[in-house]
């Protein structure tokens, strides 16, 4: 029971990263209808300006939240330059540029990391506490905390301001947006924006349990699992996909060497794709996708 418990929490709190990348792809892809593929650059790209900042003098909360201000500001300048020239091109081209995007960024954040293991200091860092008998990583409660706070804020946004309700409007008909008023132009930078402050934060925290290095953006792949899972235009299947991802993750990680040790090492990483094949069978479209009704 104690080794389920703290692998519940274990994936739940890596699942929250998860769904941290995964609410910027799909914030970008409601507003645009353009998968994010410089999502893992943007992520890497936060948890560097973190560590630059932490050198620099800041405390940790002043340098998480310049780091955001930081990928956001990076996730504006790719829709202005790189994307905005390619309105009205199909979206099939759209996804191959941020492919470039990513690489782009990539090259230069991987300069500034060099070939060393960076840490970034924070306040938790691998320490636990006994929660009867179950020993729970502080950086866990954090991720999950987060989550929760940060799915909050977007609700109230979407819902009740006027910039949210002109996100929610895009995202629905653009040419009814249009009509109404609405820059889509403005709210397409705005979902940028948006995407790549949330990527920093999940790169923040995935630094927090482990170093950053040039490898590290391929955590963020693990977010498409979880948008697929959830639906790929669905914020709360977002969030969702997320933590069912985490928590597959670690519950195979757990028990898998010891009851099914012949499906090999790290089967874990696997686990996922597993799990998203299966829901594809059942549910083409996520198990919160708006299914696509075409009239022939």
């Amino acid at each position: 029971m104690t080794r389920l418990l703290q692998a519940l929490v274990a994936g739940l709190g890596n699942g929250s990263v998860y769904a941290l990348l995964a609410l910027g792809f799909v914030i970008i892809y409601k507003s645009t209808s353009v998968v994010n593929f410089a999502q893992p650059a943007l992520m890497v790209a936060g948890a560097t300006a973190v560590i630059y900042l932490g050198q620099a003098g800041l405390p940790f909360p002043a340098a998480v939240a310049g780091a955001m201000a930081l990928a956001a500001l990076l996730g504006l300048t790719v829709e202005r330059t790189a994307l905005r020239p390619m309105i009205g091109k199909p979206v099939f081209v759209i996804a191959i540029i941020t492919i470039g995007v990513d690489i782009v960024i990539r090259v230069v954040v991987n300069r500034l990391l060099g070939t060393n293991l960076r840490a970034i200091a924070n306040p938790w860092g691998l320490e636990s506490f006994d929660v009867g008998g179950v020993f729970v990583q502080q950086r866990y409660l954090a991720m999950i905390v987060t989550l929760a706070v940060v799915v909050t804020l977007l609700f109230a946004f979407f819902r009740y301001s006027r910039i949210g309700l002109a996100l929610r409007a895009t995202a629905l008909d653009q040419e009814t947006a249009l009509t109404q008023g609405i820059s889509v132009g403005v709210t397409f930078a705005l979902s940028w924006a948006i995407a790549g402050a949330l990527a920093a934060l999940a790169g923040t925290f995935v630094g927090t349990g482990q170093s950053i290095d040039q490898q590290t953006w391929i955590i963020a792949l693990k977010a498409l699992p979880a948008i697929i899972i959830g639906g790929l235009d669905s914020v709360g299947g977002a969030v969702i996909g997320g933590l069912v991802v985490g928590v597959i993750e670690a519950l195979v990680g757990t028990y898998q060497p010891t009851y099914a040790p012949w499906l090999g090492n790290n089967f874990q990483l696997v686990s996922p794709y597993v799990v998203l094949l299966l829901v594809l069978l059942v549910r083409p479209y996520g198990l919160f996708g708006t299914p696509e009704v075409e009239r022939v």
